[in-house]
């Protein structure tokens, strides 16, 4: 239902911090129609060519200032991730995407005040590491 929101077309791209690449990044919409605190988020799984990434390894950002590890956004209540501004999803891995084509699947869930279940949206996209 939400698939559409889910990583944002052209946005995956290799992170080079001092000279060197550290991982990767994409970037998503909110799988809801209002903003949420990141405190909201249910779970973000990421998958490259059929293999997933390990939960620990994944960093978010809503400013690409400050970043979080899913771990530390369960209580991140002063960062809000509002609706039509991306959210940054950051892959923590050496050299980050090998040059080539890759299937990447971004899964995105969240929490809301008053629906019973995490809202969940997952897109798979075809990207080419230049």
């Amino acid at each position: 239902m939400f698939d559409n929101n889910v990583f944002i077309d052209g946005t995956c791209r290799n992170v080079t911090e001092n000279g060197a690449v550290t991982g990767f990044e994409m970037q998503t919409n909110i799988t809801y129609y209002r903003g949420i605190p990141l405190s909201m988020i249910e779970y973000i799984r990421v998958a490259v060519d059929g293999r997933d990434v390990p939960v620990e390894d994944i960093r978010i950002s809503v400013d690409q200032a400050d970043w979080f590890s899913l771990k530390e956004a369960e209580t991140v209540t002063t960062y809000k991730w509002e609706y039509g501004e991306p959210l940054y999803v950051r892959v923590m891995q050496d050299g980050g995407l090998s040059a080539g084509t890759h299937k990447v699947k971004l899964t995105v869930a969240t929490r809301t005040a008053y629906i019973p279940i995490p809202l969940e949206g997952i897109k798979e996209r075809e990207v080419t590491i230049a």
